[in-house]
């Protein structure tokens, strides 16, 4: 074999392998993109905070991030969640993670069950990305982890703990997700 074909052959390899990696993000919004604006305003939904999140802690995994819409999760209706679902589908990635909003995140990920071949997981945060004993960093981390490692379906990844949305709640008071 000649060198340039064994070049060609290993940038094919290459190519193959990274897209068995990618990571497909896709962010909606939700507590984890909130941010003051002022010291008199209440919170709004910013920028998502997933891009400087990932290079502020030296992440490597191949991964695209793409912003859907920046909505609390209680705005978001069934249009809202046929377009996330059409965008994971649509995605040449087998692996996915979803940022959303807690409160309706386990409504979301049972519209998104069905869809094969993917690993899709789902998490967000109690706190703000923007606030130091925020929960973001940790969940969105752990998220990729889970991305990475677990088989096709659909997940949701919050507080160290993975969890079916199909069988899950939140609990407000606790602060966190419960299994049914």
């Amino acid at each position: 074999m000649r060198q340039a074909d064994a070049h060609l052959d290993f940038a094919r390899c290459e190519r193959v392998w990274t897209l068995n990696l990618m990571i497909d993000i896709f962010t909606t919004g939700g507590t984890i993109d909130k941010v003051y604006f002022d010291a008199l305003s209440e919170f709004q939904i910013g920028p998502a905070a997933i891009p400087d999140m990932l290079r502020e802690n030296n992440v490597h995994v191949p991964h695209r991030v793409t912003q859907l819409m920046r909505k609390d999760s209680l705005e978001i209706d069934d249009a809202d969640r046929e377009a996330i679902r059409a965008a994971v589908a649509a995605s040449d990635a087998t692996r996915v993670l979803v940022t959303h909003g807690t409160d309706t995140m386990v409504v979301t990920g049972r519209v998104l069950a069905g869809i094969s071949g993917k690993t899709i997981v789902m998490t967000g945060a109690m706190q703000p990305a923007s606030v130091r004993a925020s929960d973001a960093e940790f969940n969105v981390g752990f998220a990729l982890a889970a991305a990475q490692t677990l088989p096709p379906g659909v997940y949701v990844a919050m507080n160290g703990m993975i969890f079916d949305p199909e069988k899950t709640v939140k609990d407000r008071a606790g602060s966190r997700f419960v299994s049914e």
